[in-house]
């Protein structure tokens, strides 16, 4: 089978690594992709976004399955063109995905579903903004309605902090603040059928000890050796499964990846928020882990065919992934400065570490950074601990000038300190 994927991050590397290592994959293709992508697949030069020009590629191509990674590409509908175009796409329509388009949306429908959420108001100017702030009090919580690149969401007990943010939106979500840590939770669906992963974790913040600012992820582990082994089948009966079903009475069945962000609070699992795709970073670790081919899997959510999947299989490691992000990240990044060390990963820490590149490009001999996350370097290990010694063992070795990456990724849960 051809296969084509979307995107250009580490989540879409993760993808092809797992893509290119399935037999059944015979071709894989990539657009636009990045240096790293482009040793496992064929790299395509056409936006994402542009969803007739990514149809014409896969109708042109030949493909057999279209993998949509990241959401603004769905949000504009690529998944739709392809489907059109009588290819099938694993990816959501434009309509679902403003499950992760729109947090208004999102909780009216969990509304409708009886999804338990954070009680919240949405707002559209400065006035309902601040009595919605006033009304939860500290911590507050401001999430911009729309795609923010994983960065529009503030958590602050600083009120015109919280203010200031909500008055850069053009309409925000005010939400309490839910206690307890959280957890990311993937499921695949065909609309009908959802089939969960396993549960990961990812560090939001920029610094060490959760300081800083809000960034789109620096890292990720999994298992969950803390979390309750009930937790996956309880949320697949009270939020995944009642999600998908409240999408298709609507008329707008869900297909695809939903991704559910979760707090554990005192008072039970709480959604936090909906994503119409694979996350990132913590794709990284779940794939990691992962025993049975991703294609056949991604296929079957595509044709509507999840029922007949024998259940999934998963590795007993353990999986780290911590992101190395460029100077000034989240803020305005640097790029051009040259990457070192990625061969010597390769020879000394491969099979067990490995580097999965985000924003990268080539330039003539060397690799050089061009975003603001620039790579995850990823490991498994037979434990937490040994996963995170390898994975810090790998980053050690990159040279970045100005980088910067957080040191205590998974460090408490293999402490059993959560």
């Amino acid at each position: 089978m051809k296969v084509l994927v979307i995107g250009s991050g580490a989540r879409e590397h993760a993808l092809c690594r797992s893509l290119f290592l399935d037999p059944v994959v015979t071709e894989l293709h990539c657009a636009p992709g990045n240096a790293g992508i482009a040793e496992v697949a064929q790299l395509h030069q056409v936006d994402a976004l542009d969803k007739e020009a990514v149809a014409a590629l896969a109708t042109g191509l030949g493909v057999g399955l279209v993998v949509v990674g990241p959401e603004a590409p769905l949000v504009a509908g690529v998944a739709d063109a392809v489907r059109e175009a009588g290819i099938p796409v694993f990816g959501p329509s434009a309509e679902a995905a403003r499950l992760e388009g729109s947090k208004a949306f999102a909780k009216d429908v969990m509304a409708a579903a009886g999804v338990p959420t954070a009680r919240s108001y949405v707002c559209t100017n400065a006035d309902e903004a601040g009595q919605a702030l006033d009304a939860f009090g500290a911590p507050y919580v401001v999430k911009d309605d729309g795609l923010a690149a994983g960065k529009g969401v503030v958590v602050t007990a600083d009120l015109e902090a919280a203010k200031a943010h909500a008055a850069h939106c053009e309409r925000v979500v005010v939400e309490e603040f839910l206690d307890g840590p959280e957890v990311s939770l993937f499921a695949v669906t065909d609309g009908e059928t959802v089939l969960p992963l396993q549960p990961a974790q990812d560090f939001k913040r920029a610094l060490d000890g959760d300081e800083g600012p809000n960034t789109g992820g620096m890292g990720a582990y999994s298992p969950l050796p803390w979390a309750d082994p009930k937790l996956v089948d309880e949320v697949l009966g009270s939020v995944l499964q009642p999600t998908v079903d409240e999408m298709r009475r609507r008329g707008t069945p869900f297909s695809g990846l939903l991704y559910a962000g979760l707090a554990i609070t005192s008072r039970g699992v709480r959604v936090i928020e909906f994503n119409a795709r694979f996350g990132d970073p913590e794709t990284q670790v779940v794939l990691a882990r992962l025993k049975t081919p991703l294609a056949g899997v991604l296929l079957a959510a595509a044709n509507g065919t999840l029922a007949d999947l024998e259940p999934l299989r998963w590795s007993d490691d353990a999986a780290v992934t911590v992101v190395v992000a460029s100077h000034n990240y989240p803020g305005t990044p640097r790029t051009g400065d040259p990457i070192t060390g990625l061969d010597e990963v390769a020879e000394r820490d491969a099979p067990s570490a490995y580097v999965l590149h985000a924003g990268t490009r080539r330039e003539g001999d060397a690799v050089v950074s061009a975003g603001g996350r620039v790579l995850s370097v990823t490991a498994t290990g037979a434990d937490l601990a040994e996963a995170r010694r390898r994975a810090y063992t790998a980053v050690d070795r990159i040279g970045l000038d100005g980088s910067q990456h957080r040191t205590d990724i998974a460090a408490k849960a293999a402490e059993a300190d959560v």
